[in-house]
């Protein structure tokens, strides 16, 4: 206890000693904090950057789940499966060594265990290291980076690579990557929710000090950035005073690193299977050791056996299987452009049913051209284009395609650099997705001296809402009901064309110099239209098909207005009957937006929180949800969504947010990405189902023996050689081919199914092993031995014994490895559908291996019996049988089920 109050005395320290540096630098001026630093308004070199890094590392938050090799080993043995592998092996030793006579001292049994231990453990910890490289390796395809001034110039450098000194520059859509003293800012704000879970943005200046009644609050200090938090508008300038660690986020937050790995339907899946398969050993071994304790009288080969059948019981290749799985999925999907940030969202990558994406770049071209440049009058003007261009080329916010587009068009048609001369920027009104609009000042320092110009475009009901008047023929005019229906209805007939409008107005002298603020977004004069064409894929519509075709429902939410994305939406093939917006949305109930989400494939005018309850909703219902962006404002909807999607092009934020990340904007790579994580899923299941259903057979096998037999059924040792035989084989099951219909359709891992699987198949398995207990006991061992169990003296009861022995091994081992055949697809095994050369090649391998044992030199030692090799005929006639009574099970089994597997 006193350990423990030491040490939460020093953190506090601690946290009190790094808030009152932070203090210390939002107080000091500008000049101290860069001489503090050893660094200047021009940033480091290369060398000084380079020599910081050396002592103090890279800009990485090093965290409990870091992927150090000694982790990955921990977790590859250290499994629920090997640890009671581990205390079974430590039981058989004292059992089988420490507590016998030193001539029935017999290692054999736990030098098998142990083997399967390592087997499991060591080919776990390569398929993690595996994982580990190839996400490495994919994620150096995509960069997040930092624009740092260095050797005098701002360059794009990876975020890693920042280092206490430098200078950065920062805009919207970037995460700051460290914590940073502003040197300069223009209309910048920030959301701090990763640090303080506030949504609302909030204004940082450069020029502005903490005033002494805020500095208990450090994350509120306006001129301090902390690393970990977002750009929403504006720019900036800074010095980095803390990298790593050693930042807020790094001290305060690294749990958060923890925290963000969604645990999916999958995730939790496996752990309930876990759960059930030890309950299962803890239930079965013990009355498996004293059942036969009480027929056989030996209570000794009876705990043995029993240690042996829980080995049996343990799929301890689960852990193995899985990662395989995960780590062939990724490597598949990085040959096909799409990059897989977080394991585990690949799973939920194959379930997903609903899609959300915006329009803009994934249904479109995402290439936007400035079509018109129109007046009132439905005429092209220069006087339009320049007021446009001030606005665009001025702004230092939310710059996006229209931005470029309008600067693009104007350095064809304009003389920008006379406009930049007559021009100089005074302030800036950032856009927001309420307002709709965002605004520039500017001063024109040219024949009007000292004229402040207030240029705002923005969306056609909101610039509307806070306009007054028109201009036509360069006249001002009220802006009548009349004529804001002329200018709607115009619009429409824009939209109509597959074309996106943005209104243009302007406000002379709005306001004294330095106090703009939104208020003075009124009263503003209508100048005219921009018109822009985004024209769609020629991809998208056979895209959506594909989707369509594998039951991938596609539901766009946008920003953008109901016309241009009806247009659209036509265009590539997407019903559009029904269209909401926003308000359409606000102030229905629960349950009438459960009922729209379904109905609506179609929501435009989101605000960002608008497509997070949109997803919500769609969760609630009880779907698997993707959500596809690449903004700023698409950071909310995919933290919310089952698997977040972006594009190596996207900004910061949405990287970050991103469980897979797309090389290529193209819903035709989305789609082979999901039929990847959909065969991935099924070749987990293959080895959960078939494992579970075998597993069951052989415990129903073995109790009906302990039952009858006046004698073990099989020894330990040989039980244990059968299951390691079968572990083994099941590796190959990653690599297995899938049937295309498992490809068409998303399916949600569930459990609820699992027991009505095993009770179809398993004793369906163990139908056989009865009849070949009946075959041996009556038929086999008596033609060999010359009698009956019963009338033969202890030597030939012996042979009798070792010859089942062998009888059991060989047909158990071969109906487990058929099995797989049987169960891996519900058609007829071998005829009507075949496993990949893998799987063959490991299930027989495996069955011709262990097949040879009873006739090989080892046969001795690991106690079989002289069979005849006749008998191999009857396990080929009971294999026949077995998979046409299984194929005849499957059919009554598919009569109620939708899948096999």
């Amino acid at each position: 206890m006193l350990n423990m109050t030491k040490s939460t005395v020093k953190g506090t320290k601690a946290a009190s000693e790094d808030a009152k540096q932070v203090a210390r630098i939002a107080l000091e001026r500008r000049t101290v904090t860069l001489a503090q630093l050893h660094t200047s308004s021009s940033g480091l070199t290369t060398e000084q950057a380079n020599e910081i890094r050396e002592r103090t590392g890279s800009n990485e938050i090093a965290h409990s789940n870091s992927n150090s090799k000694l982790k990955f080993l921990a977790e590859a043995f250290l499994t629920p499966f090997t640890l009671v592998l581990l205390v079974l092996a430590t039981m058989s030793l004292f059992t089988n060594y420490i507590l016998v006579p030193a001539s029935q001292k017999d290692l054999s049994t736990v030098i098998i265990m142990i083997v399967m231990v390592l087997i499991s453990g060591i080919t776990s910890f390569v398929q993690n290291v595996r994982t580990s490289n190839a996400v490495e390796s994919l994620m150096k395809m995509v960069s997040v980076t930092t624009n740092i001034r260095r050797d005098g110039k701002d360059q794009e450098l990876p975020t890693k690579d920042v280092v206490v000194g430098d200078i950065i520059n920062v805009a919207a859509g970037d995460m700051v990557p460290a914590d940073m003293k502003l040197l300069s800012s223009t209309d910048l704000f920030c959301s701090s929710s990763s640090l303080n879970g506030e949504s609302t943005p909030v204004e940082k200046i450069a020029n502005v000090v903490p005033t002494p009644d805020k500095l208990d609050n450090y994350l509120d200090y306006p001129n301090i950035l902390f690393e970990g938090t977002t750009i929403v508008s504006g720019s900036g300038r800074g010095v980095v005073f803390a990298t790593g660690n050693r930042t807020m986020f790094g001290k305060m937050a690294a749990d958060i690193a923890n925290t963000e790995m969604k645990e999916t339907t999958f995730d939790t899946g496996i752990k309930d299977i876990s759960k059930l398969l030890i309950t299962m050993t803890a239930i079965i071994a013990p009355l498996v050791f004293i059942i036969n304790g009480f027929t056989k009288g030996n209570w000794t080969d009876a705990l043995i056996f029993a240690i042996a059948t829980a080995v049996g019981l343990t799929p301890e290749m689960l852990p193995v299987i899985v990662t395989t799985n995960l780590v062939r999925g990724s490597v598949e999907m990085g040959k096909h452009q799409t990059i897989v940030k977080k394991m585990n969202s690949i799973q939920n990558f194959g379930s997903a049913d609903v899609l959300c994406t915006d329009k803009t770049g994934t249904l479109t071209q995402g290439q936007v051209i400035l079509e018109r440049h129109y007046n009132l009058d439905m005429r092209e003007t220069s006087h339009v284009l320049k007021m446009a261009y001030l606005n665009a080329y001025y702004q230092t916010g939310m710059r996006d395609l229209i931005d470029s587009a309008v600067i693009d068009a104007a350095n064809n048609e304009l003389d920008v650099s006379e406009i930049q001369r007559d021009y100089h920027k005074i302030d800036e009104i950032p856009f927001d997705f309420r307002r709709r609009r965002m605004s520039v000042v500017v001063a024109n320092s040219d024949r009007k001296h000292g004229e402040h110009l207030l240029v705002t475009k923005g969306a056609a009901e909101e610039m509307l809402a806070c306009s007054s008047s028109v201009e036509f023929d360069g006249k001002v005019l009220p802006l009548t009901d009349e004529r804001k229906q002329k200018i709607l209805q115009d619009i429409d007939e824009m939209n109509d064309d597959g074309m996106r409008v943005i209104v243009l107005g302007y406000k002379v002298d709005p306001s004294p110099v330095g106090e703009f603020t939104v208020k003075d977004e009124s009263n503003l004069t209508i100048i005219g239209f921009l018109t822009f064409l985004d024209p769609p894929k020629e991809s998208a519509k056979a895209a959506l098909n594909s989707l369509h075709r594998d039951g991938i429902t596609v539901k766009i939410l946008t920003g953008d207005n109901e016309a241009v994305t009806r247009t659209v939406a036509l265009k590539v093939g997407l019903n559009i009957d029904t269209v909401y917006s926003q308000k359409d949305l606000v102030g229905k109930s629960d349950e009438e937006l459960a009922k729209i989400v379904e109905q609506c494939d179609i929501f435009v005018k989101l605000s960002p929180e608008w497509k997070t309850k949109i997803i919500a909703t769609l969760q609630k219902n009880g779907h698997t949800v993707g959500y596809m962006g690449d903004g700023i404002n698409d950071a909310p909807a995919m933290k919310q969504a089952d698997v977040s999607i972006s594009v190596d092009s996207a900004v910061d934020v949405a990287k970050e947010s991103a469980d897979i990340i797309l090389l290529q904007k193209d819903l035709s790579v989305l789609e082979h990405a999901v039929r990847i994580g959909r065969k991935t899923l099924t070749n987990t299941m293959k080895y959960i189902k078939i494992t579970l259903s075998s597993n069951f057979g052989n415990i129903l096998s073995i109790m009906v023996s302990s039952i009858f037999l006046p004698f073990l059924p099989m020894l330990p040792l040989q039980l244990l050689i059968l299951d390691l035989l079968y572990g083994t084989s099941c590796l190959t099951l990653p690599f297995d081919r899938v049937s295309e219909n498992y490809l068409h359709v998303p399916r949600e891992w569930t459990t609820k199914n699992m027991p009505k699987f095993m009770f179809y198949f398993g004793p369906t398995s163990s139908i056989f092993d009865v009849i070949t207990f009946a075959l041996l006991y009556f038929i086999v061992c008596p033609a060999i031995v010359g009698g009956s169990y019963a009338s033969l003296g202890p030597a030939g009861q012996l042979a009798f014994v070792t010859i089942f022995h062998t009888g059991w091994f060989i047909e158990s081992l071969w109906t487990q490895e058929m099995v797989i055949h049987a169960l891996r697809d519900e058609k007829l095994p071998f005829i009507q559908q075949r496993a990949s050369l893998p799987v063959m090649v490991g299930t027989f391998g495996a069955a011709l291996f262990g097949t040879y044992l009873p006739f090989s030199s080892v046969a001795r030692a690991m106690k079989f019996g002289p069979i005849s090799t006749q008998f191999l005929w009857i396990v080929f006639g009971l294999l026949v049988c077995y998979l046409l009574l299984t194929t005849v099970v499957k059919y009554f089994y598919m009569k109620k089920q939708k899948f096999l597997i």
